[in-house]
C-alpha cells in the first residue's frame, strides 16, 4: 500500500498518518498540494510532525508532488488501484471493500484536506470511493434542520486514514 495525502494542512495530522502508515506496513507516503513534509524547505524537521509521527517519517520513504493528478495517472500505469476516502455521492462504506490478499493489486489509498475533503476532479480518477458510515449525537445533530451545521458528519482525517487503512491489510 501506497498512501497520497492530497493538502493536508495539519503538521499533527500528517505526522499521526505517517505513524499509522508505517504501522500498516505502507512502502511510501506521497505529499501533494500543501500538505507540509517531515523536514521544512531548509532541510530541518518539523518538530510538530515528529513529536506525532514518533520517527516513522525516518522508516518509512516519502516524496514531495506538486500535481496528484499526475501522479495518480501514473500510478495507475503501474497498477495500483486507486482508492480514496470520503464521503460522495458514490461512496460505498468501507466494510463492503474485500481485504487485500497478498497477490492482489497494489493499492494507493488517497485521503484529502481535513475541511474541504478531496476534489471532485481527483475523485473521478479513483477507482473506488470508500467513506466510514457515521451514527450518534452529533451526526443527528449535524442533519437536524434547526442545528444544522452545529455538529460533526466525518472524523478526523488521521482517525479515517487509520480505520481504512487497517481494514484493508492482508487477512
Amino acid at each position: 500500500m501506497i498512501v497520497i495525502l492530497h493538502n493536508i494542512r495539519s503538521l499533527h495530522n500528517v505526522g499521526s498518518i505517517f505513524r499509522t502508515a508505517d504501522a500498516v506496513g505502507a512502502t511510501k507516503i506521497f505529499l501533494c498540494g500543501i500538505t507540509p513534509a517531515p523536514k521544512d524547505r531548509f532541510g530541518k524537521p518539523r518538530p510538530q510532525l515528529a513529536k506525532v509521527s514518533l520517527g516513522a517519517e525516518e522508516n518509512i520513504s516519502w516524496e514531495k508532488i506538486g500535481n496528484a493528478h499526475r501522479l495518480i495517472k501514473k500510478l495507475r500505469r503501474e497498477g495500483y488501484k486507486i482508492l480514496a476516502i470520503e464521503q460522495d455521492k458514490k461512496s460505498i462504506p468501507y466494510h463492503k471493500t474485500k481485504r487485500t490478499h497478498r497477490r492482489a493489486p497494489l493499492i494507493a489509498l488517497l485521503v484529502g484536506s481535513e475541511v474541504k475533503g478531496l476534489p471532485s476532479s481527483l475523485l473521478k480518477e479513483t477507482d473506488r470511493i470508500l467513506e466510514i458510515p457515521m451514527r450518534g449525537a452529533m451526526v443527528w445533530q449535524a442533519r437536524h434542520p434547526r442545528h444544522a451545521h452545529q455538529g460533526k458528519e466525518s472524523l478526523n482525517v488521521a482517525v479515517a486514514f487509520g480505520v481504512v487503512a487497517f481494514h484493508l491489510l492482508p487477512a
